[in-house]
């Protein structure tokens, strides 16, 4: 009896202490980690490190010097070397480690072997990125950091760059204008396009650019930023109007870099440019964001007459696609479907945008037609999202790379405020003046000042 009260009194808290480690592991992921599951990695990385990369194939013979160093010294036996191990830095996330390859090693070796240093060291995940020739680091991850995004506190923000999702390596997706000009965005339905769709306008709004809206369906996806918008076009009539002015703001910016290349022998190399951004900042155009909803309705017609202006509409924008990002206007299209049967021109416009993210799609076709010249197995993983999981998409980029990312959730309630909190930020461009949506007055709050891009949260 006395046993068995001994039993209970002993067992009863490490029950408690078991059930209460279950509950914060599947409620507080990275409570969890930081207490428990960090240091425990830890432990087994540090004590199997040599073993398992001898077991992943990752060791070399040693060299002859050290060879002779071990036998004039121990009578230890002579084991492969595993690539020099860094100091571990644990993160909010997970760990990092860097390691310096052994001659004949490349990083797609160690990223062959990623899924068994997953399982052998107990974490969600393992990532391999090449630091410099001969090391790379492992970005070890505790847990799915997309089941319950939260973005990190210091994300690479700055002019016309847009931290707007996490990724699946814990870092977060920061979409850069200057350097993926031009995008493709796709999802069905209640997929989280709206929700990316938010974070670039908010992102976008406290900087000196100037915001450009197509919206086919009415204006009711752009409508609640009308006061941080420069135009707006909610009809395809609206849209074949608006859409000659800003090819021919194009091209008078092309004007302005030619006539300042046509400057006097002489003049010092870094004073001639071949895009707005060598412009002296006082003579620099501001740039503009074009973002295109539901982009199907530019392309679908009824009647002969509706045909010719689709193909006027569609070449233009296509010439925008080409020739727009020396000009500083840059494109972010959106749409539920893209595939080639949308009409002429589709195909072509595909090709000129760079970046590609792809959302929940309801047939594998339009999932092909954003990810199928990037990479099969993005093609696979957009395919494979589910319905319960809003906001996950696939994103890449036509160099070939591409990640899982989630966007965090933001009310259109806060996005609207944010626009509405920045208007007088919305640049002078007399040539969109017409086409600048109508906003109500109201009573508003003091205006908030030029930052940097809105910091995202959960």
């Amino acid at each position: 009896m006395t046993d068995l009260t001994t039993l209970l009194e002993v067992g009863g808290p490490l029950a408690a202490l078991g059930g209460g480690a279950a509950y914060t592991r599947a409620t507080h992921p990275a409570l969890y980690w930081s207490a428990v599951g960090g240091p425990i990695s830890t432990v087994r990385l540090l004590s199997s490190y040599a073993s398992v990369m001898e077991a992943c194939g990752l060791t070399v013979a040693p060299s002859r010097l050290r060879v002779l160093a071990v036998k004039a010294t121990t009578r230890r036996e002579i084991r492969p070397v595993p690539p020099r191990r860094g100091i571990i830095r644990p993160t909010s996330t997970g760990l990092r480690l860097r390691l310096r390859l052994a001659p004949g090693q490349e990083p797609a070796d160690v990223a062959a072997s990623a899924e068994r240093l997953r399982h052998a060291w107990g974490v969600h995940a393992v990532y391999v990125t090449t630091v410099k020739p001969g090391v790379v680091e492992l970005r070890l991850v505790g847990f799915d950091v997309l089941r319950k995004v939260r973005m990190p506190r210091k994300t690479d923000a700055g002019f016309l760059k847009v931290p707007v999702a996490l990724r699946e390596d814990a870092m977060p997706f920061v979409r850069d204008y200057r350097a993926v000009p031009h995008q493709l965005t796709l999802g069905a339905t209640l997929s989280g396009k709206s929700m990316y769709l938010r974070h670039l306008v908010s992102g976008l709004a406290r900087q000196n650019v100037a915001l450009v809206g197509f919206d086919c369906k009415r204006g009711v996806e752009l409508a609640p930023f009308a006061p941080r918008l420069s135009a707006l076009a909610a009809e395809p009539d609206e849209v074949a109007e608006l859409l000659p002015v800003l090819v021919k703001e194009m091209e008078d910016r092309y004007d302005l870099i030619r006539a300042r290349q046509g400057i006097a022998p002489g003049t010092p190399d870094e004073e001639i440019t071949s895009d707005i951004w060598g412009l002296p900042e006082h003579q620099r155009p501001v740039p503009v964001v074009l973002f295109v909803d539901e982009v199907a309705e530019l392309f679908l017609v009824a009647t002969k007459k509706d045909e010719e202006r689709r193909d006027e509409m569609v070449t233009q924008l296509i010439r925008l696609a080409q020739l727009g990002r020396a000009a500083g206007i840059y494109l972010e299209v959106c749409g539920q479907r893209f595939g080639a049967e949308l009409g002429k021109g589709a195909t072509m416009l595909r090709a000129q945008l760079t970046g590609r993210v792809c959302h929940r799609v309801n047939d594998e076709a339009s999932a092909k037609m954003a990810l199928g010249d990037i990479s099969p197995e993005a093609v696979m993983a957009a395919c494979a999202i589910a319905p319960e999981l809003p906001g996950l998409a696939v994103a890449g980029d036509t160099s070939g790379g591409w990640s899982r990312i989630r966007t965090p959730y933001l009310s259109l309630g806060d996005a609207a405020h944010i626009c509405q909190q920045t208007a007088h930020l919305v640049p002078d461009l007399p040539a969109l003046k017409p086409f600048r949506p109508a906003v109500p007055a109201r009573t508003v709050e003091a205006p908030v000042p030029a930052v940097q891009p809105y910091p995202v949260t959960d």
